[in-house]
């Protein structure tokens, strides 16, 4: 906010939708973190980091790339890496271009675990999210993503973060026509 700038409250309107989706969010989440600890005994960080890989040329991301696109410090990264390893389902590798850089690949376990856990997690994104919406809901919610996306993204691609570019190929992938579009 500008110095010597009043701020513009909330009314209650306002104020009711954005406590309805801070609060909607934040228990979606936990609901999906839940479901997929009890059905695959993984945190959605290491589903992400799975995902991630996946959808990655040679099933392989540098690990500051891959940090990056899943939100986490380089460390936290690290410390799920390490786990991963333990468990078989990700290699660390040295950058072939980069001699100081590492990358993370998906072994051939990872990628069984992300498929033996792919369906019960789509099944809990179908039961708490969209089983709960009529069709003209899940259009609404998509006009409203897509609209907040537009504005966000070029605002944090200015920053050079990475991760623009990431949400701007999968969008790509389910919508070529914002190939022609991208942020910032």
């Amino acid at each position: 906010m500008a110095k010597g700038k009043s701020p513009r409250w909330l009314d209650n309107e306002e104020r009711r939708a954005w406590l309805a989706w801070v609060f909607a969010t934040r228990l979606l989440w936990e609901e999906l973190e839940r479901d997929l600890q009890r059905d695959a005994a993984m945190p959605f960080s290491y589903y992400e980091i799975l995902v991630m890989l996946s959808e990655s040329p040679d099933r392989s991301l540098r690990m500051s790339e891959l940090a990056d696109a899943t939100q986490s410090s380089r460390s936290r990264l690290s410390h799920a890496i390490a786990r991963l390893e333990e468990l078989g389902w990700v290699e660390r590798r040295s950058c072939p271009t980069d001699r100081r850089g590492a990358n993370a690949v998906l072994t051939p376990a990872g990628f069984a675990a992300l498929d033996a856990a792919a369906p019960s997690h789509v099944e809990s994104v179908r039961e708490h999210l969209f089983d709960q919406l009529s069709p003209e809901q899940l259009a609404q919610l998509r006009e409203i993503c897509d609209t907040l996306l537009d504005h966000l993204l070029p605002i944090v691609s200015s920053r050079g973060d990475a991760r623009t570019q990431i949400i701007e190929r999968a969008r790509a992938r389910l919508d070529p026509a914002l190939e022609e579009t991208p942020a910032g």
